[in-house]
């Protein structure tokens, strides 16, 4: 035994890793630029995240995505991926320790003259000695894809946030616009009553009643699509929080002001992206383990030992089972001396997978800035349409009044009257949707930030 242990603690002290170490690109070697392009103010630190949605302070969109972040099948699904790379975990790293298994039995054997029990117990080891650290090569990709596994459904976590704040935004607007329209139905009824008075009085043509009817069948076709995009946007978020659709139809039926955020957001600076925003954080970890991979390839060229023994006693009886004990040790070395080039090309193929992933990291980055200057350039244009909205708004339905005035006293036609409606009904509806395209683009940016989980929190297993 002495010996064995000599040998194990050799083997040991022997054991090489070998692959490249693994070392995370930084910011300046993704060439991330300082501040963002379509940022005017100067980079500020940036907010707590984790939680954007409450910024809107509105508590069923909170609720909604609270109960979405639990009741999601699409994040379930992810969350059982996680289970299973780190059990792929755990079974890697149970190749540093021995397998061990045991035995026993017994036997009757009946004879003339010659009935008699025999037991037997006995035991085996084996121990695959890492030498070139393809086990412990293993262990490192395998904590790698956990981790992946981890971002991945933390970035699942933040995309379904924002596609149930933007579903509820969308449902929201669809009530705002949908009210405009029955608004202007009830103005475009006045107007052809107003209309036929007039023409039954001989004041007008029938023109002017004609133009009247088709204005107000045109304004009430336009009723049954927002119905529709409002019924639409409520069974997405139904299904988006694991129920089915229409299940949040009549919870959702009584009419609210599209959500307002803040006018001020931090963005910080380009280079919180490589923390903040969980894909890309996944896809550092997916060249990670790729990096780790070659050191498994690698170690596959050389050779390796493994330790394997045994014991085991036998006996007639169960009490002189413990009084003759036989074991054996075995040490094995195995070398591929030739496969035809198969380990090198898995070696290189393995190289080439790491390139491929640094390249995916890379454009991960790349693509998370472009979201974000995006998402501002969204959110800029947004405000500046609503601001410009509001003035034609002002002066649309100043013109409305006095047209609408005029016409009942015959002082202006049918068409004067119909053009300052329809100038009035298109700022009404632009402000509507740029509010909508505004709260969107919040969204839009905050997702873009990374915002919607912890992190601070890690997926690191131990």
């Amino acid at each position: 035994m002495r010996r064995y242990a000599a040998l194990c603690a050799l083997a040991v002290a022997a054991c090489t890793t070998l692959g490249p170490d693994y070392r995370a690109p930084d910011a300046a070697g993704l060439a991330v630029p300082e501040t963002y392009y379509g940022e005017g103010a100067p980079p500020a630190p940036r907010a707590d995240l984790s939680r954007w949605w409450e910024t809107f302070d509105d508590p069923l969109l909170t609720r909604l995505i609270d109960v979405a972040s639990a009741g999601n099948f699409d994040l379930a699904v992810a969350a059982a991926r996680l289970t299973q790379a780190r059990e792929a975990l755990v079974q890697a790293r149970a190749g540093l320790v021995p397998t061990v298994g045991a035995g026993g039995s017994a036997s009757r054997s009946v004879g003339a003259g010659n009935d008699r029990t025999s037991f037997n117990l006995g035991a085996d080891a084996s121990w695959e000695i890492d030498l070139f650290g393809r086990i412990r090569r293993g262990i490192e990709a395998a904590g790698a894809d956990a981790e992946a596994a981890w971002f991945d459904r933390e970035a699942l976590r933040v995309a379904i946030a924002a596609e149930v704040a933007t579903n509820y935004i969308e449902a929201r607007l669809a009530q705002a616009r949908l009210a405009l329209a029955r608004d202007t139905l009830a103005i475009a009824d006045d107007n052809l009553q107003i209309a036929q008075w007039r023409v039954q009085a001989g004041l007008v043509s029938s023109l002017d009643s004609e133009q009247a009817r088709a204005t107000r069948a045109q304004t009430a076709a336009s009723i049954p699509n927002l119905e529709t995009a409002f019924a639409s946007a409520t069974y997405r978020l139904a299904v988006l929080t694991g129920r089915a659709p229409g299940a949040l139809t009549a919870e959702l039926s009584a009419p609210q002001p599209i959500p307002e955020g803040p006018e001020p957001i931090a963005v910080g600076i380009p280079a919180d992206t490589l923390r903040q925003r969980p894909d890309v954080r996944r896809a550092e970890r997916n060249l990670a383990a790729a990096t780790a991979r070659i050191g498994v390839a690698e170690a596959q060229l050389y050779p390796g030992l493994r330790l394997s023994g045994s014991i085991g006693t036998a006996a007639f009886s169960l009490g002189g089972l413990f009084e003759a004990i036989t074991g054996s040790i075995l040490a094995g070395i195995d070398q591929t001396l030739f496969d035809g080039g198969r380990l090198r090309s898995q070696l290189r193929s393995q190289q080439a997978a790491t390139e491929g992933a640094l390249a995916s990291y890379r454009q991960s980055v790349l693509t998370a800035l472009e979201d974000v200057e995006n998402a501002l350039l969204a959110l800029r244009a947004a405000r500046e349409r609503q601001a410009q909205f509001r003035i034609a708004f002002e002066a649309a339905n100043n013109t409305a009044i006095i047209a609408r005035t005029q016409y009942r006293a015959g002082l202006t036609d049918f068409q004067t009257l119909l053009e300052a409606e329809r100038s009035l009904l298109s700022a009404r509806d632009g402000i509507a949707n740029s509010e909508g395209d505004e709260a969107r683009a919040l969204v839009q940016l905050y997702r873009a930030l990374g915002g919607g989980w912890d992190p601070m929190a890690t997926g690191t297993t131990t």
